[in-house]
């Protein structure tokens, strides 16, 4: 298989992914291990998240990330998945646009 394209910061940033109504941004704080994290989301909640299986190969989250989380459906206030995490340039221009403080 061919090695995948980097994607140049301009390219990255065309392509950025946004919350959708039933998913919040957060920051990861605490890693739990077993592809589980606390994150601090932005609608005040702190959830256990754990990260889905389709991404749980490709993305790496660390402390301090930027990532979207889904609530559950079932406790929705402490539980979640996350979905998505955001790369540095990603979070420097959704401060720009003033999504993310």
């Amino acid at each position: 298989m061919p090695k995948r394209k980097k994607l140049t910061p301009s390219e990255e940033i065309e392509r950025i992914r946004m919350p959708r109504k039933d998913e919040v941004l957060g920051v990861s704080e605490q890693m739990f291990g077993f592809d589980r994290l606390r994150v601090r989301c932005k609608d005040g909640h702190v959830r256990t998240c754990r990260i889905r299986g389709k991404i749980r190969k490709r993305l790496w989250v660390r402390e301090n990330d930027v990532v979207i989380v889904r609530p559950w459906v079932v406790q929705s206030e402490k539980k979640g998945d996350v979905i998505y995490r955001y790369t540095r340039t990603q979070v420097a221009w959704l401060r720009r646009k003033g999504i993310w403080e």
